[in-house]
């Protein structure tokens, strides 16, 4: 059997684990520890607070800081009301393309790093080599952002890090970041003939909107110069705006979902000091003049920093070195990469798969593209 018909046997197994965000990851890591510790890692499963979702990491080679990271995550989105043509969690092949959920999106990639770890443990013995399988990276990248803050209180830094999200193989050296919060709003219900007497909370949450609206605008004057992103400047999108439940009820309670996707950290920074500005100076002191038990509770979804392009990036040098790419890439969609990066990091995001397969029905991933990764990480050993 070929390394890359390995690649796929284990792949059918990665896909048979139904591991969808809200439901535990830990019988997929089982079957990990359980593969990477007979092949002589050192193994390491941290649960979350729940207990019900995990993190793997599976170390070769010396201990200490510097060495290399291959990271993927091992959760999926979910399959309720597409339209598949099978059943979602037991692969199957086609002309060469195999489907399933997460094929491409991501565990191609991790499927390819277990068929490659005995090789590279064996030439990369000077170094840490850590392959990472982390957990809520469609929900936040929570187990990501654990591993982060494990690392910082052990003190360890790998020194490169490969992201393997599906880029057909491409090299990409940025992404937007992602920060998403729920904004809420308590009023005093009250009859809908005295809007006076009472405070609407769906009122000061459209008013809130029309603040991050204007806040948006301005995002377009700060655009940084050279900016490569599509659209090049930090955007905010309002995706939930609800609350109230009849036309002649002041409404006491109302929601606002919203995320923005900055290109800076700095941005992301101005807009929430701005946001906090105007609820703390503006909207809470007009609505506790009518009601002191009024208030606004903006609670954090998740906070995860962009991937920014970097003059010198030692993962991106030798990832272009091991697929030949003539270029690098940056991608609107967010990864894991950034907080990698925040840590002092060399990241970069490259894998198999394409993107316009990954959350679709029928999603698939092609044995060229396995074949493809596998390439890059036969290079990987011997290059280190």
């Amino acid at each position: 059997m070929t390394l890359l018909d390995r690649t796929v046997a284990t792949l059918g197994d990665l896909i048979s684990f139904p591991t969808v965000s809200k439901d535990t990851n830990l019988d997929v890591i089982g079957y990990l520890a359980r593969r990477m510790e007979e092949m002589g890692a050192r193994i390491e499963v941290v649960h979350d607070d729940s207990g019900t979702k995990a993190n793997l990491v599976a170390t070769f080679g010396p201990e200490g800081d510097g060495g290399l990271m291959l990271c993927g995550h091992t959760d999926v989105v979910p399959v309720a009301d597409q339209p598949w043509t099978q059943d979602p969690f037991e692969m199957w092949e086609a002309d060469g393309l195999l489907y399933g959920r997460g094929t491409c999106d991501m565990k191609g990639f991790i499927a390819c790093c277990v068929e490659a770890a005995p090789m590279l443990a064996e030439q990369v013995t000077d170094r840490p080599l850590h392959f990472v399988f982390t957990h809520d990276e469609e929900t936040g990248c929570l187990g990501a952002q654990a591993l982060v803050e494990l690392l910082k209180k052990r003190k360890l830094r790998p020194a490169l890090a490969i992201i393997g999200e599906p880029t057909e193989m491409r090299v990409i050296e940025g992404h937007k970041g992602c920060y998403e919060y729920h904004t809420e709003f308590t009023g005093l219900e009250g009859h809908g003939s005295a809007p006076d007497r009472g405070v609407n909370a769906v009122e000061y949450a459209s008013r809130y909107v029309g603040r991050l609206l204007n806040v948006a605008d301005r995002l377009k004057a700060r655009t940084p110069e050279g900016s490569r992103f599509d659209p090049p400047w930090t955007t905010i999108n309002v995706g939930v705006l609800s609350g109230g439940h009849a036309h002649n009820v002041i409404p006491a309670r109302a929601e606002v979902a919203w995320e923005m996707r900055p290109v800076v950290l700095e941005d992301a920074d101005f807009v929430k000091a701005d946001m906090d500005a105007y609820v703390n100076e503006v909207l809470l002191p007009a609505m506790k003049a009518v009601s002191p038990d009024a208030g606004i509770t903006t609670r954090t979804i998740a906070e995860v920093p962009g991937l920014e392009p970097m003059e010198t990036n030692a993962a991106r040098d030798l990832c272009c070195t091991l697929t030949g790419a003539n270029g690098t890439h940056i991608v609107p969609f967010g990864t894991e990469a950034g907080l990698f990066q925040s840590l002092g990091i060399d990241a970069v995001v490259c894998g198999p798969g394409s993107i316009q397969q990954a959350h679709m029905a029928d999603e698939f991933i092609s044995r060229d593209q396995l074949g493809q990764c596998l390439d890059m990480l036969t290079r990987l050993g011997s290059r280190l």
